[in-house]
Protein backbone atom coordinates (compact mmCIF):
# COMPACT_ATOMS: atom_id res chain seq x y z
CA UNK A 1 0.00 0.00 0.00
CA UNK A 2 1.50 3.32 -0.57
CA UNK A 3 1.12 6.77 1.17
CA UNK A 4 1.80 10.21 1.60
CA UNK A 5 2.70 11.61 4.70
CA UNK A 6 3.30 15.48 5.56
CA UNK A 7 4.84 17.00 7.95
CA UNK A 8 3.84 20.39 8.12
CA UNK A 9 4.16 23.57 10.84
CA UNK A 10 3.00 27.30 10.72
CA UNK A 11 4.61 30.44 12.89
CA UNK A 12 4.55 34.11 12.96
CA UNK A 13 8.55 34.40 13.00
CA UNK A 14 10.57 36.73 15.94
CA UNK A 15 9.51 39.75 13.75
CA UNK A 16 5.70 39.74 12.71
CA UNK A 17 3.12 40.85 15.44
CA UNK A 18 0.90 38.02 13.99
CA UNK A 19 0.91 34.94 11.84
CA UNK A 20 -0.73 35.85 8.34
CA UNK A 21 0.09 32.45 6.26
CA UNK A 22 -2.37 29.73 5.83
CA UNK A 23 -1.86 26.10 5.71
CA UNK A 24 -4.05 23.05 3.74
CA UNK A 25 -3.42 19.76 4.15
CA UNK A 26 -5.72 17.33 1.89
CA UNK A 27 -9.23 18.30 4.26
CA UNK A 28 -7.69 20.25 6.71
CA UNK A 29 -6.29 23.81 7.04
CA UNK A 30 -4.71 25.87 9.33
CA UNK A 31 -4.88 29.57 9.28
CA UNK A 32 -3.07 32.32 11.34
CA UNK A 33 -2.22 29.66 13.73
CA UNK A 34 1.32 29.29 15.79
CA UNK A 35 2.76 25.68 16.01
CA UNK A 36 6.20 25.29 17.00
CA UNK A 37 6.20 21.46 16.80
CA UNK A 38 5.41 19.59 13.51
CA UNK A 39 2.38 18.05 12.81
CA UNK A 40 2.91 14.75 10.60
CA UNK A 41 -0.80 13.67 8.84
CA UNK A 42 -0.31 10.24 7.18
CA UNK A 43 -2.81 9.63 4.16
CA UNK A 44 -3.47 6.41 1.89
CA UNK A 45 -2.41 7.13 -2.06
CA UNK A 46 -6.06 7.71 -3.72
CA UNK A 47 -8.08 10.61 -4.60
CA UNK A 48 -5.67 14.20 -5.61
CA UNK A 49 -4.32 15.01 -2.20
CA UNK A 50 -4.05 18.96 -2.12
CA UNK A 51 -0.44 20.29 0.14
CA UNK A 52 -0.35 24.31 -0.38
CA UNK A 53 0.80 27.23 1.50
CA UNK A 54 -0.35 31.18 1.54
CA UNK A 55 1.40 33.19 2.68
CA UNK A 56 -0.86 36.90 3.33
CA UNK A 57 0.94 39.81 1.89
CA UNK A 58 3.02 41.65 4.09
CA UNK A 59 2.20 45.32 4.94
CA UNK A 60 -1.34 44.47 3.80
CA UNK A 61 -4.00 44.57 6.16
CA UNK A 62 -6.02 41.45 6.32
CA UNK A 63 -3.37 39.31 4.57
CA UNK A 64 -3.91 36.21 6.90
CA UNK A 65 -7.93 36.73 5.88
CA UNK A 66 -6.85 36.50 2.27
CA UNK A 67 -4.96 33.78 2.66
CA UNK A 68 -7.62 31.78 4.78
CA UNK A 69 -10.13 32.77 1.47
CA UNK A 70 -7.19 30.37 -0.70
CA UNK A 71 -6.36 27.41 1.41
CA UNK A 72 -10.63 26.80 2.98
CA UNK A 73 -11.69 25.86 -1.02
CA UNK A 74 -8.30 24.23 -1.73
CA UNK A 75 -8.80 22.06 1.04
CA UNK A 76 -12.65 21.77 -0.10
CA UNK A 77 -11.96 20.90 -3.64
CA UNK A 78 -8.83 19.25 -3.22
CA UNK A 79 -9.89 15.73 -4.07
CA UNK A 80 -11.49 16.91 -7.89
CA UNK A 81 -7.95 18.50 -9.03
CA UNK A 82 -6.64 15.62 -10.87
CA UNK A 83 -5.34 17.90 -14.02
CA UNK A 84 -3.31 20.89 -14.62
CA UNK A 85 -6.81 22.81 -16.33
CA UNK A 86 -9.20 21.94 -12.87
CA UNK A 87 -6.03 23.27 -10.63
CA UNK A 88 -5.78 26.54 -12.78
CA UNK A 89 -9.76 27.30 -12.15
CA UNK A 90 -10.00 26.66 -8.16
CA UNK A 91 -6.84 29.49 -8.76
CA UNK A 92 -8.52 31.85 -10.72
CA UNK A 93 -11.95 30.95 -8.45
CA UNK A 94 -9.78 31.76 -5.08
CA UNK A 95 -8.15 35.14 -6.63
CA UNK A 96 -12.15 36.00 -7.53
CA UNK A 97 -13.02 34.94 -4.49
CA UNK A 98 -10.41 37.34 -2.68
CA UNK A 99 -11.54 39.98 -4.80
CA UNK A 100 -15.37 39.55 -3.98
CA UNK A 101 -14.51 39.94 -0.38
CA UNK A 102 -12.00 43.22 -0.41
CA UNK A 103 -14.71 44.49 -2.63
CA UNK A 104 -17.22 43.83 0.34
CA UNK A 105 -14.95 46.14 2.07
CA UNK A 106 -14.60 48.94 -0.42
CA UNK A 107 -12.21 51.80 1.51
CA UNK A 108 -11.82 49.18 4.73
CA UNK A 109 -8.80 47.47 5.83
CA UNK A 110 -9.10 44.52 3.76
CA UNK A 111 -9.68 46.42 0.68
CA UNK A 112 -6.13 45.39 -0.97
CA UNK A 113 -5.39 42.13 0.99
CA UNK A 114 -3.33 39.45 -0.89
CA UNK A 115 -1.82 36.29 -0.95
CA UNK A 116 0.30 34.04 -2.29
CA UNK A 117 -0.10 30.46 -2.55
CA UNK A 118 2.76 27.58 -3.73
CA UNK A 119 1.15 23.41 -3.46
CA UNK A 120 1.13 20.24 -4.67
CA UNK A 121 -1.64 17.88 -5.60
CA UNK A 122 -0.51 14.30 -5.49
CA UNK A 123 -1.99 11.88 -7.97
CA UNK A 124 -1.01 7.65 -7.59
CA UNK A 125 1.37 8.70 -10.75
CA UNK A 126 2.33 12.42 -10.82
CA UNK A 127 2.83 15.70 -8.80
CA UNK A 128 1.07 18.65 -10.08
CA UNK A 129 2.94 21.51 -8.20
CA UNK A 130 1.53 25.27 -8.78
CA UNK A 131 1.85 28.54 -7.93
CA UNK A 132 1.41 32.14 -7.40
CA UNK A 133 3.89 34.50 -6.40
CA UNK A 134 7.08 33.86 -4.31
CA UNK A 135 6.08 30.82 -2.28
CA UNK A 136 7.81 28.01 -3.10
CA UNK A 137 7.67 24.16 -4.13
CA UNK A 138 10.94 22.36 -3.85
CA UNK A 139 11.61 19.19 -5.21
CA UNK A 140 14.63 17.16 -2.79
CA UNK A 141 16.66 14.18 -4.21
CA UNK A 142 20.00 12.97 -4.07
CA UNK A 143 21.18 15.11 -6.15
CA UNK A 144 19.59 18.15 -3.98
CA UNK A 145 17.33 20.50 -4.24
CA UNK A 146 15.19 21.83 -7.30
CA UNK A 147 12.65 24.33 -7.43
CA UNK A 148 9.63 23.08 -9.35
CA UNK A 149 7.65 26.28 -8.86
CA UNK A 150 8.34 29.75 -10.79
CA UNK A 151 8.98 32.74 -8.60
CA UNK A 152 6.82 35.63 -9.33
CA UNK A 153 9.06 38.24 -8.55
CA UNK A 154 11.45 41.18 -10.56
CA UNK A 155 14.84 40.31 -11.76
CA UNK A 156 17.16 40.32 -8.58
CA UNK A 157 19.45 43.55 -7.74
CA UNK A 158 23.46 42.49 -8.09
CA UNK A 159 24.35 40.90 -4.65
CA UNK A 160 20.95 40.15 -3.78
CA UNK A 161 19.85 36.81 -3.43
CA UNK A 162 15.74 37.41 -2.20
CA UNK A 163 13.11 40.03 -2.89
CA UNK A 164 10.00 41.03 -0.69
CA UNK A 165 8.67 41.99 -4.14
CA UNK A 166 5.98 39.84 -5.90
CA UNK A 167 4.95 40.68 -9.67
CA UNK A 168 1.57 38.30 -9.29
CA UNK A 169 -0.55 37.23 -6.45
CA UNK A 170 -4.08 36.42 -5.53
CA UNK A 171 -5.67 40.03 -4.48
CA UNK A 172 -3.39 42.57 -3.89
CA UNK A 173 -5.02 45.53 -5.94
CA UNK A 174 -8.05 47.78 -5.68
CA UNK A 175 -8.91 46.99 -9.29
CA UNK A 176 -9.54 43.39 -9.70
CA UNK A 177 -6.89 41.53 -12.35
CA UNK A 178 -6.40 38.38 -13.99
CA UNK A 179 -3.54 35.66 -12.65
CA UNK A 180 -2.20 33.09 -14.67
CA UNK A 181 -1.04 29.89 -12.01
CA UNK A 182 1.92 28.26 -12.90
CA UNK A 183 1.38 24.78 -13.29
CA UNK A 184 4.18 21.97 -13.58
CA UNK A 185 3.25 17.92 -13.72
CA UNK A 186 6.09 15.63 -12.42
CA UNK A 187 6.50 12.36 -12.08
CA UNK A 188 5.94 10.38 -8.63
CA UNK A 189 7.80 7.67 -7.38
CA UNK A 190 8.52 6.08 -3.57
CA UNK A 191 10.48 8.19 -1.48
CA UNK A 192 10.22 11.06 -3.69
CA UNK A 193 10.34 14.35 -1.05
CA UNK A 194 8.89 17.61 -1.77
CA UNK A 195 9.30 21.13 0.62
CA UNK A 196 6.32 23.16 0.07
CA UNK A 197 6.95 26.40 1.76
CA UNK A 198 6.85 30.45 2.27
CA UNK A 199 9.43 33.09 1.72
CA UNK A 200 9.56 33.18 5.42
CA UNK A 201 11.53 30.02 5.25
CA UNK A 202 13.69 30.63 1.77
CA UNK A 203 15.08 34.02 2.17
CA UNK A 204 16.69 33.77 5.32
CA UNK A 205 18.12 30.22 4.36
CA UNK A 206 20.07 29.41 1.30
CA UNK A 207 19.42 26.55 -0.82
CA UNK A 208 22.33 24.61 0.54
CA UNK A 209 20.85 24.67 4.27
CA UNK A 210 17.96 23.66 3.22
CA UNK A 211 19.33 20.57 1.59
CA UNK A 212 21.70 19.79 4.60
CA UNK A 213 18.53 19.77 6.60
CA UNK A 214 16.58 17.83 4.81
CA UNK A 215 19.13 14.95 4.14
CA UNK A 216 19.94 14.80 7.85
CA UNK A 217 17.05 14.31 9.21
CA UNK A 218 13.58 12.38 8.68
CA UNK A 219 10.21 14.28 7.87
CA UNK A 220 9.45 15.30 10.97
CA UNK A 221 12.41 16.51 12.89
CA UNK A 222 13.53 18.63 9.14
CA UNK A 223 10.52 19.95 9.99
CA UNK A 224 11.47 21.21 13.14
CA UNK A 225 14.97 21.97 12.40
CA UNK A 226 14.10 24.27 8.99
CA UNK A 227 11.53 26.29 11.48
CA UNK A 228 14.33 26.27 14.29
CA UNK A 229 17.23 27.24 11.52
CA UNK A 230 15.27 30.45 9.88
CA UNK A 231 14.27 31.44 13.81
CA UNK A 232 18.22 31.45 14.22
CA UNK A 233 18.58 33.16 11.10
CA UNK A 234 16.08 36.07 12.39
CA UNK A 235 12.98 34.75 12.13
CA UNK A 236 12.13 37.85 10.16
CA UNK A 237 8.64 36.49 8.58
CA UNK A 238 6.21 34.08 9.05
CA UNK A 239 7.21 30.58 8.57
CA UNK A 240 4.74 28.20 7.27
CA UNK A 241 6.37 24.72 5.44
CA UNK A 242 5.40 21.18 4.60
CA UNK A 243 7.40 18.10 3.72
CA UNK A 244 5.73 15.74 1.96
CA UNK A 245 6.81 12.07 1.12
CA UNK A 246 5.44 9.26 -1.00
CA UNK A 247 6.36 6.38 0.79
CA UNK A 248 5.55 2.27 0.20
CA UNK A 249 4.18 0.28 3.69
Amino acid sequence: MRYVTVSALSHPGLVRERNEDSLVIGPWTLCATVTESPQTLVFPMGSPLVVAVADGLGGHPGGEVASALVVRPLASLGPALGGADAVREALVACNRAVYEAAGGDAGGELAAMGTTVAGAVVRPDSVLAFNVGDSRVLAASGDGLRQVSVDDSPPLEPGRRTTSLVTQCLGGTRMYRAIHPHVTAEPLAPGDRYLICTDGLTDPLPADVLDEVLRGHDDGQAAFELWKAAIEAGGPDNITLAVVRVVDR
